[in-house]
Order: C-alpha cells, then structure tokens, then sequence
C-alpha cells in the first residue's frame, strides 16, 4: 500500500472530509490570525470579544431565518453538555426519544439517568434506518437527531404534537440540510461540522416556549449544577458573552463561516451546495460495482454526511489508509458502527467538486489494492 500514489491532477484541491473537527477556510483563519493580537488572549467580557459573539448569534439567526421571539443561545462543552443542560432545565418530567444511532442514543442515556425525571420513551431503528416520533399523553419534551453522524441517516424536523416542546439535535446537519425554524423549539448544534470552527460550545435556536420552560424548571428549585445551567446561559448570552470563557478563535471562526454563507445566499444556498456533493458521492456509490449506499432508502440519505458500504473483497480500512498516504484525509468510519465503509462529510465548506475528485481517487486506490 505505500507505494500507491495517487497523482496530484486528480486529487481533491482540498482533502479534508471530516465529518467533525471538519474542513475550516483558510480564508476565516487568515482573518482570524490578521485580528488575533488584539483579540485572541483577551477578556471574553470585554467589547473586543462580545462584539464576536454577537456577530455569531446575528450571523446564526440571519441563516436559520430564526422566527420573531427566537432567540440564539450559546454556553461552553458542546453538543454533550447541551444534552445534560436540557436534561436539568429543559425535561420537565418525562420526553420522548428517537434512536438510530451513536449520538440519539447519547441524549436518551443522559434522560434515562437522570433520577428526577420519568423514564423517556424511546424509539429505536437499527443503523442504517430511521425512528420517528409519536404523539404520546404526558410527555413534555420531544427529542430527534436532524442528521445521525455515525450513519448518514436525515430525518425531516416536523412538530408531532402541540403540548410538548420538540428539541432537535442538529450537531452535524445543521448548515447543510433545511429546517423551517417554526417546526422546532430547540435547534442545537456544534461549531465543528458544517460552521467550519474549532469546537468547545454549543448553540441553540430557542422559541419563546423553550425560554419560558427554562425558567418554568428553574422556579422550582431543581438542582442545576450551574456550568449546566441553561438560564444562565440564557442571561449571559442576552449579554453577548458566556458564563465561563469561550474557545475565543472557535467564536470567531463559526462567526466568519457564517458571514462567509449569509453572503453566498445563506441556508438556501448552502442546502443546495450540500445537495450537489451528496449526488455527486450517492451516484457514484449507485454505478460502482464494489461500492453501495450504507443508507438504502434513498429518502433518508443525508446531504451532510455519506457512509458508503464497501465489497467484502474490498477492505475499506485499507483504502483510507492510502487516502491518507496522500493527503486525503478523515474518511475513515464511525469507529463503533463497526462496518466495512468510509464516511465523508458533505458540508458546505467542502467544494462539491472535491467529492468527486474523492471518488475518483477512490476508483484509482481500488483499482491497485
């Protein structure tokens, strides 16, 4: 295998398809490195930082179309704290899962164990496959997962009932699938998937129904620890600043990835952008004799992320292998799914015609192996 190279004219411009860390702009890293003596190493209360967070959360409801009353929320830890953070300030008692994968099942667990709260139903699908919520009598938080990372599975963000928030997990398909903000009361996502940042915080798009429960669980008494405590987060946002310090140059680089998409046509654009590479990865995968889509009903492929089943005369730990060797990076598997497959991320950032220079390589390391 060390001695396969893949010749430079048809390699991807830019190799990197992580599904998360994810490709980052060299252009949002040259404007942060031209800031970065009077930013990076500053007080994250002072204007020079919390004029970045507040680009960031304009830049997000600009893109997300955020409704009248939404308000964007950002705090540290990512898309694991979140999920504690609404477990302490968001389920009231009981909530209802969806599972099909790594990170819906992570959400659940969290609710699960959480002793003061009733156990969640929880609907599950194998990989590969969707669950789907139902209207159930006293459940008061809904939960799915927009896009599942670990299988390329996306499911559309719809209400299922009236008396219950719907909370959506939308670490890696928001920025790269569409979303009509008025389905949802929580749209929480990561900074290091298709926001092109570093991660280190979450953000969340919360209704006016999602603030008012916060303050409803809070009212009670409960016991929040207060790095978790979503009212807080809530407060120190409203101030355009987080509780405790910020990664300061992930801020700034979801800050300018956002600038960067508002300006090429914002979540239209960048679903369309997705939309290109996922035709471009799924059709080759559908005219390849070795290759076939992990996820096979096509209504249920993600544009955000594809996992691509291999032959078993194929070894596809092996083919990323090369990838590597020769600067096409970051397409290995989910490492507990455990199938014999690579995973490439489709983000806005990555420039659909890489995905197709990916898939050539991929015919050309195969065609040696």
């Amino acid at each position: 295998m060390s001695d396969i190279r893949i010749p430079d004219p048809i390699k991807p411009v830019d190799g990197r398809f992580g599904s998360g860390p994810s490709k980052v702009r060299p252009e949002g890293v040259e404007s942060l490195s031209a800031v970065s003596r009077t930013f990076l190493g500053t007080s994250h209360r002072q204007r020079t930082v919390k004029d970045q967070v507040a680009r960031l959360r304009r830049g997000l409801a600009e893109f997300f179309a955020a409704p009248d009353g939404y308000e964007v929320i950002l705090s540290n830890g990512g898309t694991s704290a979140f999920w504690e953070v609404a477990t302490f300030g968001l389920i009231r008692d009981k909530a209802q899962f969806t599972e099909f994968g790594e990170f819906g099942a992570k959400f659940a667990k969290a609710a699960t164990d959480a002793p003061f709260l009733s156990a969640p139903t929880v609907h599950r699908a194998p990989g590969g496959q969707a669950a789907f919520l139902r209207a159930e009598d006293g459940v008061d938080v809904y939960a799915q997962v927009h896009n599942e990372t670990s299988t390329g599975v996306a499911v559309p963000v719809r209400r299922v009932a009236d008396d219950g928030l719907l909370l959506v997990d939308a670490t890696s398909g928001g920025g790269s699938l569409d979303v009509d903000l008025r389905e949802t009361d929580v749209y929480y996502l990561a900074p290091q998937k298709a926001l092109g940042s570093d991660g280190g915080i979450w953000l969340a798009l919360m209704s006016p129904a999602a603030i008012e429960r916060a303050h409803e669980i809070k009212a009670t008494g409960r016991y929040i620890p207060q790095f978790l405590d979503l009212v807080t987060a809530i407060e120190q946002s409203r101030l355009e600043q987080t509780y405790n310090t910020p990664a300061l140059a992930t801020v700034y680089l979801a800050a300018e990835q956002l600038d960067w998409m508002n300006a090429q046509g914002g979540l239209a654009w960048a679903v369309k952008r997705s939309a290109e590479s996922a035709a471009a990865i799924y059709g080759w995968a559908d005219r390849s004799t070795y290759a076939t889509p992990f996820v096979t009903d096509p209504e249920l492929r993600s544009a955000a992320v594809a996992t691509i089943d291999f032959a078993d005369e194929v070894d596809a730990a092996a083919v990323a292998k090369v990838l590597r060797a020769n600067g096409v990076v970051d397409t290995e598997p989910y490492r507990k799914l455990g199938r014999n497959q690579l995973r490439v991320a489709l983000y806005p950032t990555i420039e659909p015609s890489d995905v197709t220079a990916l898939t050539v390589c991929i015919d050309y390391v195969v065609e040696r192996l």
